[in-house]
């Protein structure tokens, strides 16, 4: 029997999606993203799900980029096709209506650092290596590098990445707002029990309007933002969660959701 190529691991609905290809240090080929694209479309009819962690099998990568083998002797209509493929899958990610985080934990480059963009944020172990060295490769980044990584980091560090293809350290990624947190690998295990702690706490249905409401609104100018936002704030009177939470803040007792 074939080694799934996602590993999926549920817990009360936090589910953990693993890149299981090792020996080639997670490469995301075609079949990845084909499997990665039906794990997520399983996922976006949840209504208990809570998050989805992102990570990479073994110690030494998280996804060290596209499988070059696979992309060497594309054509361009192939390499068009290759590309829209794997941004309709990393679209589907980033569109799930809950909190999705990347766990880097290596190499986290090319297509492998444009999956943990399409992520909501990252956190990355100490021995963590980023970059976009698709220029080295004589391209460019094809899966959302070169608009995505602009968003997060701004352009000026977008364009020095994406054009000299230098890779940066965890703590480098630390310091321009690529990830969220660095810590020792070990530590990772402990961060996933944290952010389950922490979001079996919160109304689900709240964790998603808030999500709802920053990713929407960044595409709307300020005013129609904030209108959504109090649209959403005051449907969320309009459940059992906005009442459980507040009377358990009454009652100083933890809320039931």
């Amino acid at each position: 029997m074939s080694e799934q190529l996602i590993e999926v691991v549920d817990n009360a609905g936090i589910v953990r999606l693993t890149i299981n290809r090792p020996k080639a240090l997670n490469a995301l080929n075609s079949a990845v993203l084909n499997e990665l694209e039906r794990v997520l479309a399983e996922l976006e009819a949840r209504d208990d799900l809570r998050a989805v962690l992102v990570t990479g099998a073994g110690e030494k990568s998280f996804v060290a980029g596209a499988d070059i083998a696979e992309m060497r002797t594309k054509t361009p209509e192939e390499a068009r096709a290759f590309a829209r493929q794997a941004l309709a899958t990393l679209k589907r990610l980033e569109t799930l209506p809950v909190p999705t985080v990347a766990l880097v934990n290596g190499f986290c480059l090319g297509g492998g650092c444009e999956l943990a963009l399409a992520c909501d944020w990252a956190v990355a172990s100490d021995n963590a290596i980023f970059g976009q060295p698709e220029v080295l490769l004589g391209v460019i980044p094809g899966f959302g590098g070169t608009q995505r990584l602009p968003r997060r980091v701004g352009p000026a560090m977008a364009l020095d990445l994406c054009t000299t293809g230098r890779k940066i350290d965890a703590a480098e990624a630390l310091r321009i707002g690529l990830v969220n947190r660095v810590m020792p690998q070990a530590e990772l295990e402990g961060y996933v029990e944290e952010l389950a702690k922490q979001l079996g706490g919160n109304g689900p249905q709240s964790v998603r309007a808030a999500k709802q409401a920053i990713h929407d609104g960044m595409d709307q100018d300020l005013d129609s933002a904030l209108a959504l936002e109090t649209a959403l704030f005051a449907f969320c009177f309009a459940g059992d969660e906005q009442t459980e939470g507040m009377s358990a803040f009454v009652e100083k007792r933890k809320p039931n959701f």
